[in-house]
């Protein structure tokens, strides 16, 4: 029963909103980790076009101020489903910021998913055959992309130690969207 109204639900969100119908899909590995498919979808319908008009040139600035007043008015407007502006305008950004990017360097993405790729092939078989579940597999990549930087790296797992004090190195986020991308993959 849950599928079904989940299935209803997001089919008449993506109708309701027939002039984004072949506009660009929100990169999963973009959202945020908690998100709803829902949420994405809903997301989706409100700034599609947006995204194609990133994809074709946009700046980000313009894109977001777009993308704020959809999200804005839909919320107010109570046409979201319940979800919040937040939420929304989370999932919004990620995918502005990460079209922007591979607007900008695209080179760089596929280099960047070759590298992650030969990094976390072992992973990215498991969770194809299921012996490892894709959180567990994701986060096993973060500490292999941690290490590239820091070989001593070793994550933390104390429970309640404030983020300030740990010791993790700085790294280039488009290594974790790619594991994010490829891990997703892998899990369908």
């Amino acid at each position: 029963m849950k599928k079904f109204t989940m299935f209803m639900l997001t089919a008449a969100v993506a109708t309701s909103i027939s002039s984004t119908a072949f506009a660009a899909e929100i990169p999963r590995e973009s959202a945020p980790a908690n998100v709803a498919e829902e949420s994405i979808v809903i997301a989706e319908n409100l700034i599609g076009v947006i995204l194609d008009e990133v994809q074709n040139g946009l700046g980000y600035q313009p894109a977001w101020s777009k993308a704020n007043n959809a999200i804005f008015n839909a919320v107010l407007a109570k046409q979201t489903n319940g979800y919040g502006y937040s939420d929304l305008a989370a999932i919004s950004r990620n995918a502005i910021l990460q079209y922007r990017d591979m607007y900008l360097r695209p080179e760089y993405y596929t280099e960047k998913e070759n590298a992650v790729k030969a990094l976390i092939s072992d992973l990215i078989t498991d969770v194809q055959s299921g012996t490892t579940d894709y959180t567990t597999a994701r986060n096993e990549a973060y500490t292999r992309i941690y290490q590239l930087i820091n070989p001593s790296y070793t994550p933390n797992t104390e429970i309640g130690v404030d983020r300030i004090y740990l010791d993790i190195p700085a790294a280039d986020t488009v290594m974790f969207t790619q594991a994010r991308k490829l891990l997703q993959e892998a899990a369908k």
